[in-house]
């Protein structure tokens, strides 16, 4: 029996972890993972371990994880010493943004939805130029905010 550890090549490698060959090359190159060892012929082959390495990087990535907070993820899988808390804080920051940017993307998409609406029953069907969303589009943000004020009804209660 051979005593060799498995050494994969970067497109079985690629292959069992649903990432491009680049993406495996840029992770060693940024230090997400060790350098692979080289055949004789200059080939790429990484142990079994660079597998689960590999699945940790690509579900933080997944996640929106940025490449410096994925490095700190890493470090922390491999460290007995490291307390999970750490763990936890890097990702409460970024659930942190992601609420941010889901806040924002129900703004833009109300603002949308209101440009839709408009033109739908205002000048769909009529010259371009004059469409409420073309207009609407062409404000400075203060002007926009200025009609959007004018035009949401109102929120007092009768």
């Amino acid at each position: 029996m051979n005593n060799r550890p498995t050494q994969l090549t970067i497109g079985t490698l690629a292959e069992r972890t649903g990432l491009n060959v680049s993406a495996i090359r840029y992770y060693e190159e940024v230090g997400l993972i060790p350098e692979a060892m080289r055949r004789p012929s200059g080939h790429r082959v990484y142990t079994a371990d660079a597998q689960e390495l590999l699945m940790l990087i690509r579900h933080c990535r997944d996640f929106g994880f940025s490449v410096e907070e994925t490095k700190a993820l890493v470090g922390l899988a491999s460290r007995d010493d490291a307390d999970c808390v750490e763990a936890r804080e890097i990702a409460q920051v970024h659930l942190d943004r992601v609420r941010a940017k889901l806040t924002e993307l129900l703004a833009l998409e109300r603002t949308l939805s209101s440009f839709v609406t408009a033109c739908t029953e205002q000048c769909a069907g009529g010259p371009a130029p004059k469409c409420n969303i073309l207009q609407d589009l062409s404000l400075s943000d203060a002007a926009r905010v200025a009609k959007s004020a004018k035009t949401q009804p109102s929120r007092c209660c009768g």
